[in-house]
């Protein structure tokens, strides 16, 4: 299951969708607009049992979240269905929902190299990730962020994001492809439909990062600033 999935689920509720990234060793890092993910997963016999801890990431008053509950367990159960994995689940914490669950990978065999990261660097984590457009656009978005050894892997509910990065001395910098795995329906005008490429370059410490970015969305230059919160720290 190694690698970079987008997934979309269904309740009696509504449905979403977002990111998320399964480590060699079992592990879960991943997230949508609102909330990060932490969990592992296990297969035997064909099936696939998950547990993953959701936490609410993004605290703004005017983002409405589809469940009214900042931390949850959720299990799952699935098996492979030719190039996806189906998932059903649910959460002690939200009785008689159950969740449907769909994972498709993301092919992320163009990303760069991974960046040198110094002995200081900044740490491997997953991050949470908050942007706002400069140059007087009225326009912001949020997801997650995986940082891991110069590599970057990450996204939220419509987008993906694969890249690399350098680290030393409290700055850093960096380049990474952001592209479109939902329709984005209007609700990111902005960089909806285009892929787009990233530069960025700024500071860090142990708690987090930030820097400013220049994105080029078709023939258009988008300046914005981004400010990354480390929720987890990730091993190896």
């Amino acid at each position: 299951m190694q690698g970079l999935y987008k997934f979309r689920f269904t309740t009696e509720r509504g449905e979403g969708s977002g990111v998320i990234f399964a480590t060699e060793d079992g592990r879960l890092y991943g997230g949508d607009t609102g909330s990060s993910f932490v969990g592992h997963f296990k297969e035997a016999d064909g099936v696939i049992s998950a547990e993953c801890f959701m936490s609410r990431h993004y605290h703004d008053p005017a983002y409405v979240p589809m469940f009214d509950v900042d931390n949850i367990a959720l299990h799952y159960t699935g098996a492979r269905c030719g190039e996806e994995i189906h998932f059903e689940g649910g959460s002690a914490d939200l009785p008689g929902f159950r969740f449907k669950t769909i994972l498709s990978q993301i092919n992320d065999a163009d990303a760069p190299p991974p960046g040198t990261v110094g002995a200081d660097g900044i740490g491997n984590g997953l991050y949470s990730i908050h942007i706002r457009m400069l140059d007087g656009i009225d326009a912001g978005n949020s997801g997650v962020m995986l940082l891991h050894d110069g590599s970057i892997r990450g996204g939220d509910a419509y987008f993906d994001y694969i890249g690399a990065y350098s680290a030393a001395n409290g700055k850093w910098k960096g380049e990474l492809v952001n592209r479109e795995h939902t329709a984005a329906k209007g609700e990111r005008p902005l960089f909806g439909g285009h892929e787009v490429g990233i530069g960025f370059s700024g500071t860090y410490d142990g708690e987090g990062a930030e820097g400013e970015a220049t994105a080029l969305a078709g023939k258009r230059s988008i300046r914005f600033k981004a400010v990354l919160r480390k929720l987890v720290d990730v091993e190896g």
